[in-house]
């Protein structure tokens, strides 16, 4: 799946970015605009890991820190319209390859696939 995501990727304008960097862009957008805290606990990552790639990603003008209305030593992180864009073809590639592994396999393939992919998201929670 890596590789067809790096595939998805180098077909389209975002090369520049990692593979955690886009990461990063999909978990901001699922949080709903988290600050830092909260986007660090999601990725069961330090804050300061966190500061360095989110730095990057405004560096990139993919994000923006938005201070908090009701906290003003807050700050809370939205995905510019490119990083909406981004995450949008990030969530596609996603979709196309679970198009094409269903496209490969039989039906009887198709179940056991998802369960032993329901198996792996057991013991790994929080990872995928």
């Amino acid at each position: 799946m890596a590789r067809m995501e790096e595939e998805a990727k180098e077909n389209s304008e975002i090369k520049e970015l990692t593979l955690t960097q886009m990461h990063y862009l999909e978990t901001i957008s699922d949080l709903k605009n988290p600050n830092l805290t909260e986007l660090a606990a999601a990725l069961k990552l330090t804050k300061p890991t966190v500061t360095v790639q989110v730095d990057k990603l405004i560096e990139k003008e993919l994000i923006n820190k938005v201070q908090s209305d009701a906290d003003r030593r807050s700050a809370h992180l939205h995905l510019t319209e490119r990083g909406n864009m981004i995450n949008l073809m990030h969530e596609y590639a996603h979709k196309r390859m679970a198009e094409e592994i269903r496209e490969k396999i039989t039906p009887e393939e198709m179940v056991q696939f998802t369960t032993l992919l329901e198996r792996i998201m057991k013991k790994f929670p929080g990872n995928f």
